[in-house]
């Protein structure tokens, strides 16, 4: 059952309005440390800082009629006949290809906030944007469940903590677990319009986690996970390359001082995209999950809003870091030692 303490809050706070955070920092909160924001549990929850599907659909038109680098693509339709966009940022074959895919769960929304942000830097004419353009072939699938992310599905959320998006689909299927049937219209288009159109050659996928994962059993909050493909049969190559692009982001994050990551726990199944997508295409993938979701039927998976800032801005963080990465080439030369002593997240929720 939803909780008493938290219904109330929701009276208010059900309808997405969608405002969009702007600027180039982060103000860090009292308290904040080297550990992470404070993030001082489930406060109040609101989603007003989320863009809703129409507000998302406004923002990409605008974006895509502002600049002439970017391309905005409609490659499928969902469940419930919602246009899925491609935010794409040139294809040149001489280039290397990277896609950040956001929301494969609807509940997990921050992601797909940060994905725009990196979209409104990119439509920029600033000298390190066109430098990244000219060598990075930049593809943004932001928000692939979206009937889940508008609370459109065929079944019930009265369980749920907000009542407002759900993990699954609308058929009440985990796109995240569809990677080989492909049997939703949401993971067919992005196979047949983005994989196997472009091909690209690095992938992040973009998720949430509950809010008490810790880092191993110190008892810290994390502010995120990672992991590269497990899959046995995944190329030692393509695992190379994919812990080269984990090095990146987790020293980029670990920099900025109000992020902290642990090793995600995963499994090597084929059906999850980090490791079906590594074994099918050759895409070096990573796995980044961020703290908190928006809506879930367990309470202590739900984050308030006190903390959305800051991780929006650990992704942005990491999709930027990999761009400046591969621009740059130093991709190749990124220290991946750290992933053998990084501690396996834990979760401390009782």
């Amino acid at each position: 059952m939803k909780s008493k303490v938290l219904t109330a809050v929701f009276s208010g706070a059900l309808l997405i309005s969608g405002t969009f955070l702007t600027g180039g920092s982060t103000v860090l909160a009292e308290g904040n440390g080297p550990n992470g924001p404070n993030y001082g549990g489930n406060e109040t929850i609101k989603n007003e800082r989320l863009h809703s599907y129409e507000e998302m659909v406004d923002f990409l038109e605008k974006a895509d009629k502002r600049s002439e680098a970017l391309e905005l693509e409609v490659y499928g339709q969902s469940v419930k006949g919602r246009d899925l966009y491609l935010a794409n940022f040139g294809i040149d074959e001489n280039n290397p290809t990277i896609l950040f895919l956001t929301q494969q769960h609807g509940n997990e929304t921050l992601t797909t906030e940060g994905a725009l942000k990196v979209i409104k830097n990119l439509t920029s004419n600033g000298k390190q944007v066109q430098e990244i353009l000219n060598n990075v072939n930049v593809l943004i699938a932001p928000r692939l469940n979206v009937d889940g992310a508008a609370g459109d599905v065929n079944f019930s959320l009265e369980d749920y903590v907000a009542g407002t998006h759900t993990r699954y689909n609308a058929n009440g299927v985990d796109l995240n677990r569809d990677h080989v049937e492909r049997n939703q219209p949401e993971t067919q288009a992005l196979h047949e319009n983005i994989l196997q159109k472009y091909q690209p050659d690095y992938m992040i996928d973009l998720h949430h986690q509950g809010t008490q994962t810790t880092l191993g059993n110190t008892g810290e909050l994390v502010s995120g996970s990672i992991l590269y493909p497990t899959n046995e049969n995944v190329s030692p190559e393509v695992l190379e390359q994919s812990k080269e692009l984990g090095s990146v982001v987790y020293h980029a994050v670990d920099s900025k001082g109000y992020g902290l990551l642990s090793k995600y726990p995963g499994g090597n199944a084929p059906t999850i995209s980090r490791n079906g997508l590594a074994l099918e295409y050759g895409i070096s993938t990573l796995l980044l999950e961020v703290r908190g979701m928006a809506d879930h039927y367990y309470e202590d998976y739900v984050l308030g809003q006190k903390s959305n800032g800051y991780l929006i801005q650990q992704v942005v963080t990491a999709m930027e870091a990999s761009l400046n990465a591969l621009a740059d080439d130093s991709i190749h030369s990124a220290d991946t030692s750290f992933w053998e002593t990084l501690p396996e997240s834990n979760y401390s929720a009782e």
